[in-house]
């Protein structure tokens, strides 16, 4: 760890920063020097130094002060003073200010060493408790968010890179793919995440709830409201709202929807006070929204102001290798929560499950593993203990024709039959992809 940590030595003596400079560099040290103590707080403000060693008595401002304005720079710094005058006041005194340690002149290079990697060791803890920090936070939640295939990893890859902004979302995908996972995973890993996530399922909701759950409502506004409730938005304030299925909603919400969204302001149903909410907002849909405003049945401002980012989440079938990791991570989590002994998956049973076209996807290979826990007998599942009609459901052999035209489709409708993004993607030019489309008689669908 010696080569990542950076040593600021401060000392108006030319001498005593000559030789810790040369004792530090050779212990493989990043290593800078200053006279006094202005020179070191501008090195400080356009570098950070994890460790400063800065003598007590030099011209100008005192090393006593220095390291109080080092602290205010960056708390984090490790401050060891040295001196010539030995005294339990000064010593007293900058350890009160916070600095780690002192030392006297003449120094024995040995033990100054000591004291050096002794410090080195607190700060590498400091770091890896940090990291493992960030890591538990990050995965919390999102326990069943589990993949190694190509197309989960890019999917991870996206939500990494797009979780710190603050941006609208849209994840879409077929039912049962994991959208709610992914949106849990973007506010989890974001600067968001202690505050709340709150998911509104709109399509489970008609218009009048819908409303009444997203704004709250005031005591009396409707029959049977009997006291002031607050809404989803408000909820949310300094968190993430998830809006799933958000192209069920009605031309109205949509209205009101847009407005909340530009001016993060709304007012409770039955009431007068505007309500002002910070958020996040993040959506899932199955469906076409871009189709939808082609034609009219969403409005375009809305999706333009959803759709800053776009993730969408493949199909079980597209995610080759992913099938076996879910299958056991389903079998471990059912056998825990119902107290069973823990099972294997045989191999006829995952080479069926992975013949199988999953039509559901995700959230149909967990009821088919927690189904297999629950009427299962032995150590293991077996190919028999799976809900699977193979003469009708399992996956046929594709033929050449057959894969180009699926990965075709596959591609158009990620860009939404954008053909120009579309035929760059699939590195041809837009005749050939013309040509294609025409050849496989391939459609827009209301989904993707």
């Amino acid at each position: 760890m010696s080569e990542k940590i950076s040593i600021l030595i401060v000392d108006d003596e030319e001498s005593v920063r000559d030789s810790l400079y040369n004792w530090f560099i050779e212990d493989g040290y990043y290593v800078q020097c200053a006279a006094d103590a202005k020179e070191a707080l501008s090195l400080l403000e356009s570098e950070p130094f994890h460790i400063v060693l800065a003598d007590i008595k030099m011209p100008g401002m005192d090393g006593l002060e220095m390291h109080r304005r080092i602290k205010a720079l960056n708390k984090d710094a490790i401050v060891i003073m040295m001196t010539a005058f030995a005294s339990v006041d000064t010593a007293v005194q900058a350890l009160k200010d916070g600095a780690y340690d002192y030392v006297t002149k003449p120094f024995d290079p040995d033990d100054l060493s000591h004291l050096i990697r002794n410090a080195t060791s607190q700060i590498t803890l400091k770091e890896e408790n940090e990291a493992l920090r960030k890591k538990v936070i990050s995965l919390e939640n999102v326990d069943d968010l589990i993949g190694e295939s190509e197309a989960m990893m890019n999917v991870l890859s996206e939500v990494e890179s797009v979780a710190a902004s603050g941006s609208s979302v849209i994840i879409t995908g077929e039912s049962g793919t994991g959208k709610e996972l992914i949106a849990r995973a973007l506010h989890a890993n974001s600067p968001r995440k202690y505050f709340p996530l709150v998911s509104v399922h709109c399509g489970a909701l008609p218009e009048s709830l819908l409303e009444s759950e997203l704004f709250g409502h005031e005591k009396g506004a409707f029959t049977g409201a009997m006291f002031n409730r607050k809404g989803r938005f408000e909820m949310a304030d300094g968190g993430t709202i998830f809006l799933d299925e958000i192209a069920t909603i009605s031309a109205k919400m949509q209205v009101e929807l847009l407005r909340v969204l530009e001016t993060g302001r709304f007012t409770r149903v039955g009431g007068n006070k505007e309500i002002k909410s910070d958020f996040r907002v993040v959506c899932a849909t199955n469906k076409d929204l871009k189709k939808m405003v082609d034609e009219g049945t969403f409005r375009e401002d809305l999706y333009y102001r959803l759709n800053v980012v776009n993730i969408h989440v493949p199909p079980l079938r597209k995610r080759e290798g992913d099938i076996r990791l879910l299958a056991e991570h389903f079998a471990k989590k059912y056998c825990q929560s119902m107290n069973k002994e823990e099972v294997s998956i045989d191999k006829s049973a995952i080479t069926r499950l992975e013949n199988y076209d999953f039509p559901g996807n995700v959230r149909e290979l967990e009821n088919m593993i927690e189904r297999a826990v629950v009427i299962g007998n032995g150590k293991e599942i077996r190919a028999k203990d799976l809900p699977i009609d193979e003469s009708s459901k399992e996956k046929t052999v594709e033929s050449l024709n057959d894969i180009e035209k699926n990965h075709i489709k596959d591609i158009l409708e990620k860009y939404h039959w954008n053909i120009s993004r579309a035929a760059k993607a699939l590195g041809v030019d837009r005749a050939t992809l013309y040509n294609k489309i025409k050849k496989y008689d391939l459609k827009q669908s209301n989904g993707h």
